[in-house]
């Protein structure tokens, strides 16, 4: 019974984990450079947006996934009891 819980903690955690990734390859190299030139007809801060992404967008969106990775982790491992402890609370 404890193998298949771990299998199934370690398939939601993969799952999410690419998730994140198609997510990330999608804005930088999606956004950043297959469509840079649709994207170049929009203005984001006085600067054509496919040049936004490809320079500040897609760095911005990889920070806002390690806190949505974060987030998700923490609720996966209490949805799996595999939460960490603070010794403050024991």
């Amino acid at each position: 019974m404890e193998n298949d819980k771990n299998k199934a903690y370690w398939s939601a955690n993969l799952r999410l984990m690419f998730t994140l990734l198609a997510v990330w390859f999608a804005v930088s190299f999606g956004c950043g450079i297959l469509l840079v030139d649709y994207l170049d007809q929009f203005r984001f801060g006085g600067y054509k947006l496919g040049f936004w992404f490809s320079q500040q967008g897609s760095i911005y969106v990889f920070i806002a996934l390690i806190f949505v990775y974060a987030w998700r982790m923490n609720r996966l491992d209490r949805e799996f009891g595999v939460e960490e402890q603070d010794e403050d609370r024991s």
